[in-house]
């Protein structure tokens, strides 16, 4: 899968170090990755959270953080909504950000 937006990533392991190997790791496997449904995704990630119109949400370091993505199956690609701390995620609507 295509990654759209990774400099968000960055961008937030360098403000929260601890985080970046699983911000890593999780970019590693979404770029192998080849989600055709929202049932690939949950068979690799079983607490992820499926939304409306190809957006999920991952729990990052134990969730402590949350990882809103949007995805194209068709296109295969992946869309960086938002990264940030449970706490920021709690302020925003995921389905609309």
């Amino acid at each position: 899968m295509k990654i759209i937006a990774h400099e968000h990533l960055i961008e937030f392991w360098t403000i929260h170090p601890d985080c970046r190997s699983a911000l890593q790791a999780w970019h590693a496997e979404a770029t192998t990755a080849s989600w055709a449904t929202p049932v690939d995704i949950r068979a690799k990630y079983g607490s992820v959270s499926i939304l409306k119109a190809g957006r999920a949400v991952f729990n990052i370091c134990g969730n402590k953080y949350r990882l809103v993505v949007q995805i194209n199956y068709g296109l295969r690609t992946i869309f960086i909504r938002f990264v940030g701390t449970h706490e920021e995620y709690d302020e925003i609507n995921a389905q609309n950000i």
